[in-house]
């Protein structure tokens, strides 16, 4: 019976190399293809009334975070890794300005009440409809959008999301 020789040390290395690179590559080329009708440049206007009654507007809710990137989270209440990337959400929200939508997950009472249970303590927007999302060509949730301090969209997540991805891609849009 002939055996295959085994792998070497350094070939194994490499074989894991290349297979690690292979999956990155893929990684990043389905998350630009799920991005591919998402807005870009310029942020868009998104204005309304938050879940607590007060107004928002992002022009100056960016405004009154000078020289700080922002991050607008997109979630539903029935979306399970929306519910994973929540706690990663709170721990952000403690040092970045962060405002989130809540999408096709009801009126303003029904998400507040959803924020009270899981301990949600963010500025939130509902879109009861989904409208407000779609105009955006938004994909799915979770999502995450990172604005530059000069208003611009500099980078777009679906899926979950690690913290410390999202404080390095906040980070570097601040620089």
């Amino acid at each position: 019976m002939n055996e295959a020789p085994a792998l070497s040390k350094k070939s194994r290395w490499r074989r894991w190399a290349l297979e690690i690179a292979i999956f990155i590559a893929a990684f990043i080329a389905f998350q630009m293809w799920q991005l591919r009708d998402t807005v870009r440049g310029e942020a868009p206007p998104m204005a309304g009334t938050l879940v607590d009654g007060q107004s928002f507007d992002l022009a100056q809710w960016r405004a009154s975070h000078p020289g700080k990137a922002v991050m607008l989270y997109f979630w539903a209440d029935w979306c399970p890794i929306c519910t994973r990337t929540a706690g990663n959400v709170s721990a952000i929200a403690k040092d970045w300005p962060v405002a989130t939508m809540a999408v096709d997950s009801g009126d303003a009472a029904k998400v507040a009440k959803v924020m009270a249970e899981r301990g949600y303590a963010w500025p939130t927007l509902v879109d009861a409809s989904g409208q407000a999302w779609k105009k955006y060509g938004l994909p799915a949730v979770p999502l995450f959008m990172i604005i530059a301090p000069d208003g611009h969209i500099r980078f777009l997540s679906v899926g979950y999301t690690s913290e410390i991805g999202l404080r390095l891609r906040l980070w570097w849009a601040s620089r």
